[in-house]
């Protein structure tokens, strides 16, 4: 009698969700902590309290966290939505021209660098193996890849959890110190946390991890500057 199949571990499917979306949690640590720092930074240029700073950043934070879960639940469930329908399509095709698309394998094989003779054997081998012609026409025909079998919901709630995060990192000290000890605070540990960024993007995309470090570093530093500048102007224009 055959053994039933053996569940997996929680930590180990929690561990294999993480590491499927973590090019999403990569993204939304970014966003958040850069989109919250240029705005806790134009706020705390006009507030007199870091009650005030706290209340827009932690508010902001929520906001641009649930509004990043609801734009990638909705990239990734259009993006399988799409895949799906390609692939119907597809079986659809296989089903009514089958030579048609054995000669498009032949045919793509052979650009590859396939004598004909081979070319033949691997495409017969293909149209005798159940499935295998839907498999081989969605990789090299359709491009369907990875992204297309994602779940909506672990890439959404992991978007969800990095960007709320990341964009409580520089709101937090406003919750606990003064509003001139909190704003070194917050720029000190958003600094912190976009250098690990930069490095976390740069061995993801095997760039060079300095270059991708001070590229997360000049865009929050732009962030920054602007919410500053905004908040400056408005302050002055209040008390003027």
């Amino acid at each position: 009698m055959k053994a039933p199949p053996r569940s997996k571990p929680l930590w180990q499917a929690i561990w294999q969700s993480f590491m499927s979306a973590l090019g999403s949690i990569v993204f939304g640590m970014e966003d958040g902590t850069v989109s919250i720092f240029g705005l806790v930074f134009g706020v705390a240029a006009s507030a007199t309290n870091s009650q005030t700073v706290l209340l827009a950043g932690a508010t902001g934070a929520i906001s641009a966290a649930v509004s990043m879960m609801a734009g990638t639940y909705l990239d990734v469930s259009t993006e399988r939505d799409r895949a799906k329908a390609e692939i119907a399509k597809e079986q659809d095709k296989i089903t009514r021209q089958p030579e048609q698309e054995a000669q498009e394998v032949r045919q793509r094989l052979l650009e590859a660098g396939f004598t004909p003779s081979d070319a033949e054997t691997v495409t017969t081998v293909i149209q005798r193996t159940p499935g295998a012609m839907l498999k081989h026409e969605t990789a090299f025909d359709l491009k369907i890849g990875e992204p297309a079998g994602q779940n909506p919901w672990v890439q959404s709630i992991w978007m969800f959890l990095a960007d709320l995060f990341a964009a409580l990192v520089p709101v937090g000290p406003f919750a606990f110190l003064p509003l001139g000890s909190a704003r070194t605070v917050s720029l000190v540990v958003t600094a912190v946390l976009l250098l690990v960024l930069g490095v976390g993007r740069g061995i993801i995309g095997q760039k060079n991890v300095l270059v991708t470090a001070l590229q997360t570093l000049a865009i929050a530093a732009a962030a920054g500057a602007a919410g500053l500048l905004v908040g400056s102007l408005i302050s002055s224009r209040v008390s003027g």
